[in-house]
């Protein structure tokens, strides 16, 4: 009896054994397989990079060939702006390429001016914010406060524009923190501004953009849409109406205004006195572009935003986001 007990324990034990190597093995095998996946997906995603940078590197020998196609003036002809360019790639991947006049938007940093770090608050900048958030239906407190707070965000000084402590907004939230008193590095940064609510952010994003600029940004009427008739009432606040402004776009020549003097010459705004600095700040030619990359490679999707200034021969990037634009 006694033997057979323990022929019954050994055999016990024998099976216990076998239980937790068999769950060790799957265990083991598990991680092996995520390990594997893991690899492949890194050795993917390496890869699309790869292609994102290549796709970049075509794009922008395009920009250069428009940039120089007219150095007095940039216009819509060859259909370049907003076309999906289709590349395909190896192993039934694809990527598209769509370029964009990247100044045909409310640079946030427009709100101040100055260089070397050094930042002042830029009224007229405030106002043309003011007037496009306006524009959208926001109420014109509201869209003040929000412009205002923008300056004092950007500008190096510890003062509100109202002459208060400009960082006491923000060291009374939940979490606290402070003015960044430099550039805005990318629009999703106006989430952080005082008074800017998800509603309001939802309404300003596809307008606003951030240049790595300080100062008034260049607007092209020869690219502009007549959608984008905001941006163009917005440099002058009370003097040009957004049906103004889209009137002025419809009338267009069809390759585009030669110069400024011709743009404000044209029936829609001839009559319209605007300031100097507002009349200066239409342009006929495009120095920033926007190139927006998409890859679908080994099962990885990869977005990027490329701003491009064209300033230079070859043009050279000087900001990427990845993923997709919030």
């Amino acid at each position: 009896m006694i033997a057979d007990r323990e022929k019954g324990a050994a055999l016990l034990a024998v099976l216990l054994l076998v239980a937790v190597m068999a769950a060790l093995a799957a265990v083991s095998m598990e991680r092996l397989l995520l390990a594997t996946r893991l690899a492949g997906n890194i050795a993917a995603t390496d890869q699309a990079r790869a292609f994102v940078s290549g796709a970049e590197s075509l794009a922008i020998l395009r920009i250069d060939d428009l940039a120089a196609q007219d150095d007095s003036r940039t216009t819509l002809a060859g259909n370049w702006m907003g076309t999906e360019n289709i590349l395909p790639l190896p192993d039934g991947g694809v990527a598209t390429a769509t370029v964009w006049d990247g100044a045909n938007c409310f640079n946030l940093n427009s709100v101040v001016e100055g260089d070397g770090g050094t930042y002042t608050v830029r009224y007229p900048g405030v106002q043309q914010f003011t007037a496009l958030m306006v524009s959208l239906d926001i109420p014109q407190g509201d869209a003040e406060r929000i412009a205002e707070a923008l300056g004092d965000w950007i500008d190096t000084d510890q003062r509100s524009i109202a002459g208060a402590q400009e960082d006491i907004p923000y060291q009374q939230s939940e979490t606290p923190y402070r003015a960044a008193n430099a550039l805005v590095a990318t629009p999703s940064e106006l989430r952080a501004i005082d008074g800017m609510t998800a509603e309001y952010y939802a309404a300003v994003r596809p307008w606003v953009c951030a240049l790595p600029e300080a100062g008034a940004t260049p607007i092209n009427v020869n690219t502009l849409l007549e959608r984008e008739a905001p941006l163009l009432a917005m440099l002058a606040p009370g003097q040009l109406t957004v049906d103004q402004a889209a009137q002025a776009i419809r009338q267009r020549p069809e390759g585009g205004w030669g110069d400024v003097t011709s743009f404000w010459a044209s029936p829609a705004v001839a009559a319209i006195e605007v300031p100097p600095e507002a009349y200066q700040q239409v342009d006929v030619r495009t120095v920033w572009f926007r190139l927006d990359l998409s890859i679908a490679y080994g099962g990885v999707d990869l977005q990027q935003s490329s701003t491009v200034d064209a300033r230079f021969r070859p043009a050279r990037v000087v900001a990427r986001e990845w993923g997709r634009t919030e």
